[in-house]
């Protein structure tokens, strides 16, 4: 597995190394000691997994006081990643990185506790599988507002997307609790 750097301190794309002959392909997604040798040494509590249609948008999500590092991959279609940084202290807080995951590129992307976590899906559909460092509690869970013109993310679209009631109505940047450790 290779780990590259993405502009957020902590964020990573990981590249699994894939053997291909005539029957299909065998790769690793979840190996503890090469995650460690990269720097991620937490450990992961539950795996969630998400089927969503073309154009569907899930977050900017995120949970205070139980943060959430989310080791994300697709196992069908493509989607559309992005981690926005809300810690405070960090030199890219109020940034976002974005980039495009698929069944097809193997890639599997790192957000480390204290970043939001969103979706796109650019296929017909995807299904996203994420392991996190904490269970999910609804009652800590926040969201930032997808569109919010402070954060300026750019999803691609042409068109709005397919949005939960609870992603219509988050919360602007501004107005959002981060994390100030």
């Amino acid at each position: 597995m290779i780990a590259k750097p993405t502009p957020i301190p902590g964020v990573l794309i990981l590249e699994p190394k894939v053997f291909c002959d005539e029957r299909g392909f065998f790769l690793e997604t979840f190996n503890r000691t090469a995650l460690a040798d990269f720097g991620i040494t937490e450990d992961f509590v539950q795996d969630n997994q998400s089927f969503s249609k073309r154009n569907v948008l899930r977050g900017l999500h995120y949970q205070i006081p139980y943060a959430q590092g989310k080791l994300v991959r697709v196992l069908s279609g493509e989607i559309f990643d992005v981690a926005l940084d809300l810690r405070r202290k960090s030199k890219t807080f109020g940034r976002w990185f974005g980039m495009s995951l698929s069944a097809e590129s193997k890639l599997s992307l790192w957000i480390p506790s204290g970043l939001a976590h969103g979706f796109r899906v650019l296929s017909d559909t995807a299904e996203v599988l994420y392991k996190t460092t904490d269970f999910y509690h609804p009652e800590c869970e926040r969201t930032i507002l997808w569109n919010d013109a402070n954060v300026a993310i750019d999803w691609g679209m042409g068109t709005d997307p397919i949005l939960s009631d609870k992603d219509r109505r988050g919360t602007l940047f501004r107005e959002a609790e981060v994390f100030e450790d």
